[in-house]
């Protein structure tokens, strides 16, 4: 019978040759003790980095922390909307409150979820299915995309931060996401059960109202409830003049007073597939992938990168931040607040490269997708063509400089995924594709990947 698994003449080459290169053996004492990007660090990468660029949209404080929740998606927006906002009103300070957004999709996620498990019920879904196991995978994910943000604000607008600030739950959300997933696997057991059983649609409406009313007693238990009007008082100005706005409901305030500098339904998602069945200039979504019944779908405009790049430059020119989704993980020294595709030098330690996929085949093989939001807020341009990018996280000022991170021009074209863009920005053609019927990519696409980190 022959032995099981690998065999003793190939250990005993792979000893061999492993302890017969010194290189080996010296890798091997630094990294028992090392970290091992530290040692895979490029230091001549780390020395060329400079935190000065050509091309700079105002910056305003403070540094904002989601700490540990996945309200990245969140951050960003709100970070991109404060800038014109603040110019506004000639203020130094001030934050928008993140947490009354994340109250309100933590309500309406749930809501559109239970809407979904009684459609997939009625159309012979099971529990077992690729589907529902999708779907109950992380129900109560933090993450999200940029039309989910549209759906939350035109609805329920946005108020500064002293009028809700975080709660324990939204900086650490586990606990709170434990129990919605707990409450989601649940519901999706009883509404399945109630379908199949022939309940009627009075009846399973009525169990559903029940349900989103253990959700939205949960959450507001969790993160407080959010105010129905607000009074926004602050100081204008060098001199410090006294201003009061209000009283008044969140979505007016969003109305009058930021959505005339700051409007969020005027943009686009354009992203960069480069999978070959997926063709650029086409309109895409994902299958069940929203936050709001009703709401506005998740659309995706598909594009080569190096468009990507010119119209977050040509934005940037125009004085105004761009949100973007990327996979933040890969060639990344958040310490040093670094993303740069030769930063790290693996062949040097372990002897092989470790970036034998392409960018579609990322994708298609699970190693890349987009894993967390920012904000792009300069960029280096020489001889027309970009080079580097100034990004604006939200994890503190700890890292980097100051919060902001530096990234190459070649982390931008294998690692950022989307870019949201003012409709003014993109030609007529390209706007036109916006009339489409979108190509309907399954539930558990790469692209239909929530900013989370």
């Amino acid at each position: 019978m022959a032995t099981p698994g690998v065999s003793e003449e190939t250990l005993a080459t792979f000893r061999k040759n492993f302890s017969s290169d010194t290189k080996n053996v010296l890798a091997q004492n630094v990294c028992r003790k090392t970290d091992l990007w530290e040692v895979c660090l490029q230091q001549e990468v780390v020395q060329g980095s400079k935190h000065v660029y050509n091309t700079k949209v105002a910056e305003v404080k403070p540094m904002t922390n989601q700490k540990s929740s996945g309200r990245c998606w969140i951050f960003a927006c709100l970070n991109m909307m404060r800038i014109p906002f603040m110019k506004q009103y000639s203020i130094e300070d001030f934050e928008f409150s993140q947490t009354y957004l994340f109250f309100w999709d933590k309500l309406e996620r749930s809501n559109y979820l239970l809407d979904v498990y009684i459609e997939c019920a009625k159309k012979g879904e099971q529990a077992s299915g690729r589907l529902l196991s999708h779907l109950l995978h992380n129900p109560s994910e933090d993450g999200g995309q940029w039309d989910m943000l549209v759906n939350l604000i035109e609805k329920y607008g946005v108020i500064p931060k002293n009028h809700m600030h975080d709660a324990q739950s939204s900086e650490n959300s586990r606990r709170i996401g434990c129990l919605l997933n707990t409450k989601h696997r649940e519901f999706c057991m009883s509404l399945l059960k109630m379908v199949n059983s022939g309940c009627s649609d009075e009846e399973i409406q009525k169990r559903k109202k029940e349900m989103l009313e253990e959700i939205y007693r949960l959450v507001s238990v969790s993160l407080g409830s959010p105010p129905e009007s607000i009074t926004w008082e602050y100081y204008e100005g060098k001199d410090k003049v006294y201003k009061k706005v209000g009283p008044i409901s969140p979505l007016e305030f969003y109305r009058q007073h930021v959505k005339p500098y700051a409007s969020v339904d005027d943009k686009v998602c354009i992203v960069n597939d480069p999978r070959p069945e997926n063709h650029y200039d086409k309109l895409y979504t994902v299958h069940c992938l929203n936050n709001m019944t009703a709401g506005v779908p998740v659309l995706y405009i598909n594009k080569p990168a190096s468009v990507l790049k010119e119209l977050a430059a040509k934005t940037l020119k125009e004085g105004k931040a761009v949100w973007f989704g990327c996979d933040v993980g890969k060639y990344f020294h958040g310490k040093k607040g670094l993303l740069d595709t030769k930063l790290l030098d693996f062949n040097l330690v372990f002897g092989f490269n470790a970036n034998g996929l392409d960018k579609a085949n990322r994708l298609v093989y699970g190693e890349s997708l987009m894993t967390h939001a920012m904000l792009l807020t300069a960029v280096n341009i020489e001889d027309d063509k970009t080079k580097t990018w100034r990004v604006e996280n939200s994890w503190g000022d700890d890292n980097g400089d100051k919060g902001y991170l530096s990234m190459s021009d070649d982390w931008f074209s294998e690692y950022v995924y989307e870019v949201v863009i003012d409709k003014k920005f993109l030609s007529e053609e390209t706007l036109a594709l916006l009339k489409q019927e979108p190509v309907v990519l399954p539930a558990w696409d790469p692209m239909g990947a929530l900013a989370r980190l």
